[in-house]
């Protein structure tokens, strides 16, 4: 079997746009992946028009040569946009080998080790009543899993503001919810670390499953502070490319779950291979999924195949989403994603619908200070 073409899909959904990628071959098989920066996709369409000459007319089963060919067949590294076109063309490659093999992905990851996924969901809401209120009602629907962020007002963010609000609407969420009801917060990198440590203090008493993304990603150094500081469990890595990046914060300890993307570290072929270094420091993993249907596919497949899951990132999970691209998608219920039991990922992609499909040129949301400064999203 041969690798024939490698197509490129930009398509505008809800309020944003996704890239989704599809890998054929000469024996009719396909398989589908999903470029996981957001507000880069033509950046990401670039990069895999280059990548394709590495692929075509080369064996589509033979994953792992395909990787590295792909990472280290140029001079210069790509950086991150390369490693998101090298993830969605992996998770492609993923899907390919399982179809073609007649097995769910997460059988050739080594088998399942558990009956279903569970999800955790975004709550949010302008006072810490209509946050309560979310969480009553995300409950009632299944979800035990809940995560908040910490926002901004009408677009000025005050770190000492929102830090005082965040632990307002936590801690009403935890009165609300009671005990049993993990709650996560996502700062989004928007703190800097004295005002991390702050929040992190504050919310103590109120028991978070995690705060998730404190710093930026630039200087895991800052993270030692942080960890000095903060009891509560951290969870990093959503935006780190390639296992080197998770390299230091791995073997200093400094984070307890790691947010790998799929669609940004090097598709499943890398994140199984930080997962498993992570078992090896007792760290679990909490997949980013804040994409499309592929994404949420692969986070499955390897969630299934990994003892230190944790939880996963439910992003679009549970709602109607893309029905007309993909009219078969993994099984959801009740707050958990369930064991696909169709080869390859378990999507099936409509090419001619996509191809009605538009894409629009966005910028991601841009936050102010009130002193009119630029500071982080």
């Amino acid at each position: 079997m041969k690798i024939t073409a490698v197509k490129t899909f930009p398509i505008y959904w809800g309020s944003r746009n996704y890239l989704f990628v599809k890998v054929e071959t000469d024996e009719g098989l396909y398989g589908m992946g999903e470029f996981g920066i957001t507000w880069k996709e033509q950046a990401g369409i670039g990069a895999i028009q280059h990548m394709s000459h590495h692929l075509l007319g080369e064996d589509p089963l033979n994953i792992e040569w395909l990787w590295q060919k792909l990472f280290r067949g140029d001079f210069f590294p790509g950086g991150r946009i390369n490693m998101a076109a090298q993830s969605a063309i992996d998770l492609a490659l993923w899907d390919i080998k399982g179809k073609a093999l007649n097995q769910p992905v997460h059988m050739l990851l080594g088998g399942r080790m558990r009956d279903k996924v569970v999800c955790y969901t975004a709550i949010g809401g302008k006072t810490p009543q209509d946050s309560a209120r979310m969480a009553r009602e995300k409950v009632a629907e299944g979800w035990q899993y809940l995560r908040m962020s910490v926002n901004e007002r009408d677009g000025i963010l005050e770190p000492r503001v929102a830090v005082r609000d965040s632990i307002a609407h936590f801690a009403a969420v935890r009165q609300e919810v009671g005990p049993e009801v993990e709650i996560c917060i996502d700062v989004h990198t928007r703190l800097d670390p004295p005002d991390t440590i702050r929040l992190g203090r504050e919310l103590e008493q109120y028991d978070p499953f995690f705060i998730e993304d404190p710093l930026r990603c630039e200087n895991p150094q800052s993270y030692r502070q942080v960890r000095q500081h903060v009891s509560s469990p951290l969870a990093v890595g959503e935006h780190y490319a390639t296992k080197w990046e998770f390299r230091q914060m791995i073997e200093e300890e400094l984070l307890d779950y790691a947010r790998i993307d799929l669609c940004i570290v090097g598709g499943i072929t890398e994140a199984r291979k930080v997962a498993n270094w992570c078992e090896t420091h007792y760290i679990k993993i909490v997949p980013h999924n804040p994409l499309g249907p592929v994404s949420a596919a692969a986070c499955l497949h390897l969630d299934l195949a990994c003892d230190n899951f944790a939880v996963q990132e439910g992003g679009l999970v549970g709602h109607t989403v893309m029905q007309d691209l993909f009219p078969v998608q993994v099984p959801f219920s009740a707050g958990y994603l369930l064991p696909p039991q169709r080869p390859g990922l378990g999507v099936e992609f409509d090419e001619k619908a996509a191809a009605h499909a538009e894409f629009k040129w966005l910028t991601g949301p841009q936050l102010r200070r009130a002193d009119g400064s630029f500071t982080n999203w």
